[in-house]
């Protein structure tokens, strides 16, 4: 990870999902829907090319209900959801700030969304 060139490095808890993300983090979200408040995600939404997987899609089970737009993807080992496509932008990926390595929840500066209402 070379966070001061930009470059983090993710994953979930076993290892078998890894990826790299690219550019700084603008934005630090808390949503309080009830998929978003159920995983405690800390959500980083980066354009597509930013993103890049370095695991097998293989290595991961998906998620969708409700519109089905969204793929809630995690690890099929340890069940950790480090990133999705995330509904309301289907073009980029909402990664999940819990699983980026080198990063302290406590701080970052947290933008709150209300995504119950």
């Amino acid at each position: 990870m070379d966070q001061a060139a930009g470059l983090y490095r993710g994953g979930c808890h076993c290892g078998a999902v890894a990826f790299e993300v690219r550019g700084p983090i603008e934005r630090a979200i808390v949503c309080n829907c009830s998929i978003c408040a159920k995983k405690g995600y800390i959500h980083w939404i980066v354009a597509r090319e930013r993103f890049r997987l370095l695991t097998a899609w293989e290595e991961l089970a998906v998620y969708r209900f409700n519109t089905g737009v969204a793929r809630h993807y995690f690890c099929r080992r340890c069940g950790v959801a480090s990133f999705y496509v995330p509904r309301s932008d289907p073009d980029k990926i909402d990664v999940n700030l819990r699983c980026v390595e080198g990063v302290e929840p406590g701080r970052l500066r947290i933008e709150h969304f209300d995504g119950r209402h």
